[in-house]
């Protein structure tokens, strides 16, 4: 995976590591075979580095030096955590977006979309943009790479690189007969941690934050002075679902911007009881009392989880939707040799009350090698500033729980294979001469008539259960009254299935429009039009609109 050290210098690395070890054992002394850590590290680099070069030297067949080396890395490092990684040359662009929310591109989000890698969405001000770039083009060329079955991954690599340079793409899209050929201009691409915000009626600002990379504290401080310069801000809610969060640092930053200064935010405490460092807010916040609601879901993690938990910790906003993942580490990038980086788990974070939300135990599985969860009789109890109860070891447990909508198998079996997505390509490009105006009666039997022309098929739970059972019936050599009565019930639900449209007409027509508002209006029209049928939203804003019900909800 990277383009890497020969042979000799990967040993010499070795011998050079376990020499240093030794001369720091020398220092201090003679270490114990059976009590000395440092002794036992020094053996087991020792040994590693033998079965390496036996194996790379007298194998049957020729090795690879340097993947079986990284074979040897991730095997030792898969005994840990999923977040403790070896990140080779390659893949220190993507730790640079992480953290600097930086890289040269040409403003594209690109993915596997219907038999191709596509355009997912465009970025506004962009080269892409500015160039005609649309959602839905399907990518056939970048520079001399003719994409083909390629990962998206592989072409991204390629639409990357230093800003100024150029980079010529072709593309196929619905409605056009030929390829389009573009010559786009790489930039210095800023990705924004805060992709939406909009003051809402009755006062309520919203607020989406989608990562936290080295801006979004300023990020959140510029959208929050915006939205007080709409109008009067009586209410805001900060959603963080989908966030998987980012630097420490940043939540921390985005956490001070609604904590009186001084206020502890989030304790991390490593392996030494010395390392221990506590993070206050710094400054006077910008929103210091409005009420506020956070919104969480399970894909809410790590540095969302710092944000949710500190502001529920200090009664400072209440949590509104689903319980957050559970990500309670932290996390260290270490540079090493040939371009090369450890990413390793150094640290645990703490919340104001003192709780842990880590939810999975790595380092004590069961023999099994299933990996322990604390059941919920153990967890401790901690308490808000107030005196709310709270929990630790299982992320962040919202004060109102909302769940998502369920938007059925149909709905979910159309998402799955992008036919919303695929659809409004070949609406928009077959209706240039129409105003995009909504899911309307026609619109949808339109994509009723899509379905049919993709011989669209799915099957339901109901579906798949009573095949199982008719299965077994005939294995049990039931009667054929019980299996005639069994294909009666299949017919039923034969019938009831094909009225699915119907019954999740809504759903569809709620996600068609989606799409619909990403071709006309960008990012910010996707996302606004989703925000229209939210409960999880409705929730939030109802809570932060009725005083008594807030207030109620920090008392409890």
């Amino acid at each position: 995976m990277t383009t890497s050290p020969t042979r000799r210098s990967l040993w010499k690395t070795l011998t050079l590591t376990a020499a240093v070890l030794l001369a720091l054992a020398a220092g201090g002394s003679v270490p114990s075979p059976d009590d000395d850590f440092l002794f036992k590290v020094n053996k087991s680099i020792d040994l590693f580095g033998r079965v390496y070069k036996e194996v790379a030297t007298n194998y049957v067949d020729v090795v690879d030096p340097e993947k079986f080396m990284e074979a040897g890395i991730n095997g030792m490092l898969e005994t840990l955590d999923p977040y403790t990684v070896y990140i080779g040359k390659e893949e220190g662009d993507e730790v640079d977006l992480m953290t600097t929310g930086k890289y040269g591109g040409i403003g594209v989000t690109i993915g596997a979309r219907d038999g191709g890698v596509r355009v997912i969405s465009v970025m506004d001000g962009y080269s892409a943009q500015r160039a005609g770039i649309l959602p839905g083009d399907k990518l056939i060329q970048v520079d001399t790479l003719v994409v083909g079955s390629k990962r998206p991954d592989e072409v991204r690599s390629l639409t990357r690189g230093e800003p100024g340079t150029e980079v010529h793409v072709v593309i196929e899209r619905e409605g056009e007969p030929k390829p389009l050929e573009f010559v786009l201009i790489r930039e210095e691409i800023q990705v924004k941690n805060v992709t939406y915000f909009a003051l809402m009626d009755g006062g309520i600002g919203y607020l989406r934050l989608e990562r936290f990379s080295r801006n979004a504290g300023e990020e959140v401080r510029q959208a929050l002075k915006d939205l007080k310069l709409q109008g009067d801000l009586k209410g805001l809610v900060l959603d963080v679902r989908g966030n998987p969060g980012g630097l420490l640092d940043a939540a921390v930053d985005v956490a001070s911007k609604f904590l009186p200064r001084g206020s502890l935010i989030v304790t991390t405490r490593g392996r030494r009881s010395e390392a221990e460092k506590r993070y206050l807010s710094t400054e006077e916040p910008v929103v210091p009392s409005v009420p506020m609601a956070v919104l969480t879901d399970r894909t809410s993690a790590s540095a969302s989880e710092i944000v949710a938990g500190s502001l529920q910790d200090l009664d400072r906003a209440v949590v509104v939707g689903t319980r957050t993942f559970g990500k309670g580490l932290v996390q260290t990038i270490v540079p090493l040799n040939f371009g090369s980086q450890l990413k390793i788990t150094t640290a645990r974070y703490y919340t104001p009350s003192g709780r842990s939300i880590q939810e999975i135990d790595y380092l004590h599985r069961e023999k099994s090698g299933v990996i322990s969860v604390m059941p919920d009789s153990l967890k401790r109890r901690f308490n808000t500033r107030g005196g709310r109860p709270v929990y630790e070891a299982g992320g962040i447990t919202p004060d109102t729980v909302v769940q998502d909508q369920d938007v059925g198998p149909l709905v979910r079996e159309l998402q799955r294979r992008a036919l919303f997505f695929k659809f409004a390509n070949t609406y928009v490009s077959t209706h240039r001469e129409k105003p995009i105006t909504g899911a309307t009666d026609e619109f949808l039997q339109e994509f009723r008539r899509f379905l049919d022309s993709q011989n669209f098929d799915y099957q339901e739970g109901t579906e798949t259960k009573l095949q199982d059972l008719r299965k077994m019936a005939e294995q049990l050599h039931y009667s054929s009254l019980v299996l005639a009565d069994l294909d009666s019930v299949a017919s039923a639900l034969h019938k009831e299935k094909a009225r699915a449209f119907e019954r999740y007409r809504n759903h569809i027509a709620s996600a068609l429009t989606v799409e619909l508002a990403a071709r006309q209006k960008g990012d910010q029209g996707r996302i606004a039009e989703s925000l229209k049928d939210d409960p999880q939203l409705k929730a939030a804003v109802d809570m932060v609109k009725n005083a008594r019900l807030y207030k109620g909800k920090l008392a409890q």
